[in-house]
């Protein structure tokens, strides 16, 4: 299936918001839970967005930046992940997120270049501050922010609309091992990304939270997993309001 002009700027307009709350991370619209949506909805498939949502949030669930580490492009990756499984209806989900990724990795780099490129306005934004100048310090901070976000517009655009032509003969030229492959590492991935999470949040007060969602989601018979998200929502609420009358402090839900 095509993307239309009108589709590609729309997609554009939707990546320079996210790419502005990716670097304040004010609302968390960067996630790919946001953007794979908002890419099927503006696709018209909200189906095939939902489903893209769910697998690549999981896939970058884990993936954290410490320290110095830059992990591969969320955003992007969530955004391509429904590009590429819309623009090739023979590709699931799960093979699109493994195809993503690729992109994902050029976002990351350019992620670090331009975060690099930002260490030359702390010079400018030092002077601002000394001369008392809030509105040349809030012209440098709005325009920094634009130039990355103004960048994911960029890319997002390139890759969804003025190439996409060329990502369908190169995805059509795979031979059936690889799509089976991308398949496969697409499935695990959220697999990987619930794990690197656990490793960051588990401790002895989570532990048991842990073991009674598994047996409820493995034992009990649902159509989804909404009831569970509610139930789980209930106890992480009681169990706040519990320890906050008790008067300690929680180490975690």
């Amino acid at each position: 299936m095509q993307i239309t002009l009108v589709q590609g700027i729309l997609l554009a307009i939707m990546a320079f918001v996210a790419g502005i709350d990716n670097q304040t991370e004010a609302f968390f619209w960067f996630r790919p839970m946001t953007t794979a949506f908002l890419a099927g909805l503006i696709l018209g498939d909200v189906q095939l967005g939902c489903k893209c949502a769910a697998i690549a949030e999981l896939a970058f669930a884990g993936l954290l930046t410490v320290g110095g580490t830059v992990p591969p492009d969320a955003l992007v990756a969530g955004v391509m992940t429904t590009v590429i499984a819309y623009t090739n209806p023979s590709l699931t989900p799960e093979a699109a997120l493994g195809v993503s990724f690729g992109f994902a990795l050029i976002m990351q780099y350019v992620g670090v270049g331009t975060n690099t490129f930002y260490a030359y306005f702390h010079k400018a934004m030092d002077k601002k501050a000394e001369a008392g100048d809030v509105k040349g310090l809030w012209r440098i901070a709005i325009g920094s922010l634009s130039i990355k976000a103004a960048i994911y517009a960029i890319v997002v655009f390139l890759s969804a609309y003025a190439m996409q032509d060329v990502m369908q003969t190169v995805v059509n030229v795979f031979p059936e091992w690889i799509v089976n492959g991308l398949s496969v590492a697409g499935g695990i991935m959220p697999a990987v990304g619930l794990a690197q999470l656990l490793v960051v949040m588990m401790n002895n007060s989570n532990m048991p939270y842990l073991f009674i969602g598994f047996v409820a989601a493995t034992t009990i018979q649902m159509g989804n997993i909404l009831p569970l998200a509610i139930v789980g929502a209930a106890i992480a609420v009681l169990s706040y309001m519990n320890k906050g009358s008790e008067g300690g402090q929680s180490d975690g839900i």
